[in-house]
């Protein structure tokens, strides 16, 4: 399979040129954050990350998405973290935009690029560094892993969405896939990291409306996606933050496909109080 070209931010400033109406909204049911935010004022730097930044465009808030948060990284040449994670309970999910970055897990090192995935169970003491000449983004999800006794944490994942099929939907005629990097099946996990594409002219034919929150960064392409009872255009570098039980449908305008790294919480009970 051909390799992929992804949007990756790259920061800096909207010019005093530009109009201020901007695509932006936060909603009681979701969030759409263009690409043109991702801007120098909102980076925010991490605790023992060397020439490192990052876009923090989700994070738990209570009465909206609870479950997870994501960034987009920028590592510079020489960069990266000996201690990247804080949290012994949190798993993560790296996806590689642009540049490359080398993960370390038990002693093992493994190089991503551009299409490369990873996936880190709790405590599971990675590193990373950027070893390279030129800057690396990154998508770092991350959630608190839900531990069910009698069942094992997942073991660590590398992968690279160049090698592997996309699983096209029924009854779509290819023109709606997703790209899966865990077996579904896998009570393991909970939480899965996938990419979704549509072919030009495809469409999510009903407002699903479900328990799973999503995060969803556009990384090629443009649509007209509905949320909640409105529709909204987007396009590459475009990221949208949903709410449990938000409707949501889209419509793939083309010319090219239309693709987004999805982000869903799974294969767990609900939680009954105590919060």
């Amino acid at each position: 399979m051909a390799g992929r070209t992804y949007y990756a931010p790259t920061g800096g400033l909207p010019p005093q040129t530009d109009l201020i109406t901007d695509r932006a909204v936060f909603t009681e049911a979701y969030a759409v954050i263009p690409r043109r935010e991702f801007s120098d004022i909102v980076a925010s730097y991490l605790p023992f990350w060397d020439k490192t930044r990052c876009w923090v465009i989700a994070r738990p808030l209570s009465g909206f998405a609870e479950t997870f948060s994501q960034y987009v990284m920028e590592v510079q040449p020489g960069g990266g973290s000996d201690q990247p994670e804080p949290d012994a309970d949190a798993e993560g999910v790296l996806f590689v935009v642009e540049g490359e970055i080398t993960v370390t897990v038990d002693g093992a090192a493994h190089r991503l690029t551009p299409g490369g995935y990873a996936f880190l169970p709790p405590a599971s003491g990675w590193t990373l560094r950027n070893d390279s000449t030129a800057a690396a983004r990154f998508h770092w999800v991350r959630k608190a892993y839900e531990y069910v006794e009698g069942i094992d944490v997942p073991d660590p994942i590398f992968a690279n969405e160049n090698d592997i099929a996309p699983t096209p939907m029924p009854d779509t005629d290819g023109k709606w896939a997703t790209t899966r990097f865990v077996d579904p099946s896998d009570l393991r996990h909970d939480m899965h990291v996938t990419i979704v594409t549509f072919k030009p002219g495809g469409i999510i034919p009903f407002p699903e409306t479900h328990v799973m929150e999503h995060g969803l960064y556009v990384l090629e392409g443009q649509a007209v996606y509905r949320l909640n009872q409105d529709w909204v255009e987007v396009q590459a570098g475009d990221y949208m933050w949903l709410r449990a039980f938000c409707p949501q449908a889209c419509y793939s305008g083309g010319p090219g496909d239309f693709r987004y790294l999805l982000y869903k919480d799974v294969n767990r009970h609900a939680k009954l109080g105590g919060f």
